[in-house]
């Protein structure tokens, strides 16, 4: 293999790409018009445009055009597509993925269940002979669509009308099954790689019970609850149904434990790559994408069963842009600050100064801690997450990060419908507000030359005066004194926005943006923001030439004259949108346009001319 087209985007593009390029085959990426700049282009070796991800005819071509000797699908698109993995192999160009028969037998929940029954592997019963409450679920796809429990007979025929128009809608396949529905559950998968020289190999299991409407939130390898039985029985199973069906490559064959009964249920095959993988990859070594390529290439695998260890314990916390503590909106947006920690792995696609639309997937990356035992790597996911710092854009982060450290966790005991039932409590603003004040007032000391939050850092040796900060309401701050309202701080250290103070006996360190209009810290993961009401008051721009400057970074909206244009004192010019805000920039005298800077829909930096207005001249 010599050229490797990556059919995705996003973090599995590069993260196919740091393999691929390790065993020095060259990489390929698509992009659309949207992700033109977006950081997978810029580490491949040579990018394609497409209309679509999912435009099975482009994404060929792209790869015949580039000389691409093979094809790796990542994971959503087209990579369960059986028509994909057909059109390629029309073309002679290899699939890093099992062939199109194979998808098709397993891409659906009703036939991978009469393949399962064959190959040995126990199912979940049928709804008709388990009694309520039953499982209503589309046969041809996932993720929780096409999905309803019921709990009475009463309600099966509008729950069965619905499951339907969604699948539908979603799969073009409104077929059902119905199965028992098990209510305290845990979601088992299991690893599978196999060459095509008929070996078949097991890679341990995973949890991925933490999920909220069947979307995994958390995953963790190996399984912290399974006992020693069901264990065996996962593990054969998987080996088992993919040695039926003639498997070859990565796979995932997915189990539900039930709780109550400590039964193990067959739910269904994922033909690709996982999200999770890198948990696998920490316990055993291995870099699957390697395994994969080799597969790929018609080489054995390298290993034998006896060879895959599993060491220590792994646990992976995906970050989405998404407003946990506010319904899990999704959200969009530009980045200002991006901070991921170090000591630990991280998969991600994110960086500072990036548009985040809705357009896509919002999972921006993974955060992996890996330890001697579960405790030991879950200590270090709450740490890493503390560390993990996001502005600009609201994510997880911050609830992933009380997730991880909650006693339910810790302990174990979340099973697949806890999130759906429980609220994880959101972080408090106090101490995210004492870094703003704090900060506030510091910057009051200091000239725009002398800026404390420039990259090279800052040590206050001044004695300034108390000073009022206006935030949602008025905080009291003597820097001298070592007081923030009625708590007691010093400043340990600050530098390029990172700042950590010890308030009340207690250090703590987050990541503060102060800017006229508004403030962002970065705590415990959690993105707060507090706006300013204050917005232009000290800070306002020197108007008195005529010149209107931006006052921050942002998107001009709307531009509502022409140069040569007369205006009346407080017009209209244009409007910035920035950080959620809308801000009309407006005549400072009567006068006539002379320069118009900006067009609608541009991006401006900070002080860049926007306007300026010339005054009337007086006759001498």
């Amino acid at each position: 293999m010599k050229t490797l087209l990556i059919a995705n985007r996003g973090e599995i593009a590069i993260r196919v790409m740091r393999t691929a390029s390790r065993l020095g085959i060259r990489t390929v990426a698509l992009y659309t018009d949207l992700d033109r700049t977006a950081p997978h282009v810029a580490a491949a070796d040579e990018a394609r445009r497409v209309s679509s991800y999912l435009d099975i005819d482009e994404v060929v071509a792209a790869a015949q055009a580039a000389g691409a000797d093979a094809v790796h699908p990542g994971y959503g698109f087209l990579s369960e597509r059986a028509a994909f993995a057909r059109a390629l192999e029309e073309a002679g160009i290899t699939l890093v993925g099992p062939s199109a028969r194979v998808m098709e037998q397993m891409g659906r929940k009703d036939a991978a269940r009469e393949i399962a029954v064959a190959a040995g592997v126990p199912v979940v019963p049928r709804g008709e002979d388990a009694g309520f409450p039953i499982l209503v679920k589309a046969a041809a796809g996932g993720g929780g669509k096409g999905m309803r429990i019921v709990r009475e007979e009463t309600e099966l025929e509008d729950a069965k009308a619905a499951a339907a128009r969604e699948a539908r809608s979603a799969f073009g396949d409104d077929t059902l099954l119905i199965e028992k529905y098990v209510e305290r559950g845990r979601h088992i998968e299991v690893q599978v790689m196999a060459d095509t020289r008929g070996t078949v190999l097991h890679l341990w299991e995973r949890d991925c019970s933490t999920q909220r409407r069947h979307q995994k939130v958390l995953e963790e390898a190996p399984a912290p609850t399974i006992s020693a039985e069901a264990r065996k029985v996962v593990l054969d199973s998987a080996v088992a149904l993919a040695a039926h069906v003639g498997y070859v490559n990565a796979g995932t064959v997915e189990f539900l434990l039930d709780d109550d009964t400590g039964e193990v249920y067959f739910l269904e095959m994922n033909t690709r790559l996982q999200v999770e993988h890198p948990v696998t990859e920490a316990i055993t070594g291995l870099d699957l994408v390697e395994l994969q390529l080799l597969v790929a290439d018609g080489r054995p695998l390298p290993i034998s069963q006896d060879d895959v260890r599993c060491d220590g314990h792994a646990i992976e916390a995906r970050v989405y842009a998404e407003d946990s503590f506010g319904g899990f909106l999704p959200q969009a947006g530009r980045t200002s600050i991006v901070r991921w920690p170090d000591g630990v792995r991280v998969d991600h696609a994110l960086e500072p100064e990036q548009v985040v639309s809705t357009s896509y997937d919002p999972m921006l990356g993974k955060v992996i801690a890996h330890g001697p035992d579960r405790e030991a790597a879950r200590r270090a996911l709450v740490d890493a997450l503390d560390r993990t710092s996001i502005l600009g854009l609201t994510t997880n982060t911050g609830f992933l990060r009380a997730l991880v450290a909650s006693d339910e966790f810790r302990d174990a005991t979340i099973d697949t419908a806890w999130l759906d039932h429980h609220q994880v409590e959101a972080p408090g603003d106090e101490l995210p507000r004492v870094f703003v004040a704090w900060t506030s007032a510091l910057l009051a000391t200091f000239t725009d030359a002398d800026h404390p939050f420039r990259a090279d850092g800052w040590r206050s040796g001044a004695d300034p005066a108390a000073t009022i900060v206006e935030l949602d309401h008025p905080v009291v701050v003597d820097l001298h004194a070592g007081r923030v309202d009625d708590l007691e701080v010093s400043q340990v250290s600050a530098a390029n926005h990172t700042l950590t103070l010890e308030i009340d006996g207690a250090l703590h360190s987050a990541v503060v943006n102060v800017q006229p209009h508004i403030a962002e810290v970065a705590f415990h993961g959690q993105r707060f923001v507090f706006e300013r009401p204050d917005v232009f008051g000290d800070h306002a721009a020197d108007v008195s030439d005529g010149a209107l400057v931006a006052p921050m970074p942002g998107t001009v909206l709307e531009v509502r004259v022409s140069e040569g244009d007369r205006v009346e004192e407080g017009a209209t010019l244009g409007v910035l949108e920035a950080m959620k805000m809308e801000l009309a920039l407006k005549a400072p005298f009567a006068g006539t346009v002379t320069t118009v800077g900006a067009a609608a829909g541009e991006q401006v930096q900070l002080g860049a001319t926007l306007f300026v207005v010339s005054g009337e001249e007086s006759d001498d």
